[in-house]
């Protein structure tokens, strides 16, 4: 490859990640109500070290593998970040959020303008847990672009698009993708882009309830949002939904942390992990059963 063509392939690769605001920063941000914390408080405050040595001590708690790598990604320390994410995905297996992180910082370590095999395994195990994982779909379809295979890659982050309720907040950076990506390869994507037909948002039309009440991103989020770096609002986004679930082991009595983790995972298009949280939250609080429906069925979780 000549050094033009390597440029151009790498103006490209650069491209595709600073267009992708997958995790629902906005949201997750609003949910915790404040900046991002910095890495080093990540996890209940804990520094790197301390889940380190949280990990070491725990060997067999996939959870800590999982603070520890998160921890190590937010940073950027993608190299560093693969191993404990490796270990934390073969303790929790079953968790698809955790190998499309897996195969996202092995795509990144590697820096190169490639996908590793090892990188796409892991992506593909996020899909056969849950075949709607934004993040894996995304990252696959990348994998097919640096391969040439530029239509496939426009037709699968199409399809992405299809399943993306309107309003997301990774909604605008990928329609964007798509439209730079068919620009820089020639490939017509304004009528098919018009074409797409997103789902119903979720709650739309939904009678006033507590939901309502939630804390939604005001405008000034929105605008601080924008004129972060892509590097930054990943880091905003990653591990919000993670310890809001946290809290929500502390503390499983919290009515309104189970009703955000619900919309945060309608919003995040994952409904049957929406409907997962119902049911813990009842488990939690019985005597809320009939409310927690009520919040549900506002937020279009599924029954």
């Amino acid at each position: 490859m000549d050094a033009d063509a390597k440029a151009r392939k790498w103006a490209l690769v650069a491209l595709i990640a600073a267009l992708l605001i997958l995790g629902g920063t906005i949201l997750w941000s609003s949910l915790r109500g404040a900046a991002p914390a910095p890495a080093n408080e990540m996890a209940g405050e804990l520094t790197i070290d301390a889940l380190e040595d949280a990990a070491n001590v725990h060997p067999d708690d996939g959870a800590a593998w999982s603070r520890l790598g998160m921890a190590r990604f937010d940073r950027e320390e993608f190299a560093l970040a693969v191993p404990a994410l490796q270990r934390a995905a073969a303790l929790l297996p079953g968790k698809a959020d955790l190998w499309a992180l897996l195969g996202e910082a092995m795509f990144k370590a590697t820096g190169e303008s490639s996908m590793s095999p090892e990188a796409r395994v892991a992506l593909r195990k996020a899909l056969a847990i849950d075949p709607g994982n934004p993040s894996a779909r995304y990252y696959l379809a990348v994998a097919r672009e640096l391969d040439g295979d530029h239509e496939g890659a426009i037709t699968d982050w199409l399809a992405l698009l299809a399943d993306t309720p309107p309003g997301s907040v990774y909604e605008a950076g990928l329609r964007q993708t798509i439209e730079q990506v068919g620009k820089i390869h020639h490939i017509e994507t304004a009528s098919r882009l018009a074409a797409v037909k997103q789902p119903t948002p979720p709650g739309a039309g939904a009678p006033p309830t507590a939901v309502a009440n939630l804390p939604g991103p005001t405008a000034e989020q929105v605008q601080d949002g924008a004129r972060l770096s892509p590097s930054q609002q990943m880091e905003m986004g990653r591990g919000m939904v993670e310890r809001l679930e946290a809290k929500l082991e502390a503390d499983p009595s919290n009515l309104a942390g189970w009703i955000m983790l619900m919309r945060s995972r309608m919003q995040l298009n994952e409904p049957d992990r929406a409907k997962a949280a119902l049911r813990d939250a009842i488990a939690a609080n019985p005597g809320a059963k009939a409310q927690l429906e009520s919040e549900a069925a506002a937020l279009g979780v599924p029954k």
